[in-house]
């Protein structure tokens, strides 16, 4: 009888179907459908946890290797030395976007989650995105603005 019982609980509560298999990174679609439906959902937890993440290691990691760039070409004088700074920088990149991937994806992640919601795959792609928006705010004096 619990085996009934937990299968109804099961269709009533979850809203993930029972043939879902979490698609592969980075499984995104055009939103505006031309020709018929293609979207693509994350219905658990740790999927929206991993593609949260993994867009924030693609976006983070740009924008410092696209930083590291700009400073290899200031500093082209020091040609023997240039060659560390996109290493450098690439690290110190992956490590923020660790953190912060891990906490909003985490966080988003059980929100969704909590309230039986489904995902698109553009939403770990947008706080990727506001990740490494947050970080280039951040990396602005405060009393340039004041």
């Amino acid at each position: 009888m619990s085996s009934t019982r937990n299968k109804f609980l099961k269709t009533v509560v979850d809203p993930q179907p029972l043939s879902y298999e979490a698609p592969k990174f980075p499984s995104l679609y055009w939103p505006f459908p031309v020709s018929g439906t293609q979207t693509v959902y994350l219905y658990d937890a740790w999927s929206m946890f991993r593609f949260t993440l993994l867009w924030t290691l693609v976006d983070v990691i740009g924008i410092h290797l696209i930083a590291a760039l700009y400073a290899m070409m200031i500093q082209w004088k020091n040609w023997r030395l240039i060659w560390i700074t996109p290493i450098v920088f690439g690290i110190i990149g992956g490590i923020e976007a660790l953190i912060a991937g891990s906490v909003v994806g985490g966080v988003i992640g059980g929100v969704y989650t909590a309230g039986y919601f489904r995902m698109s795959t553009w939403i770990p792609f947008s706080w990727g995105i506001i990740n490494a928006l947050i970080l280039i705010l951040s990396s602005f004096a405060i009393q340039g603005g004041l």
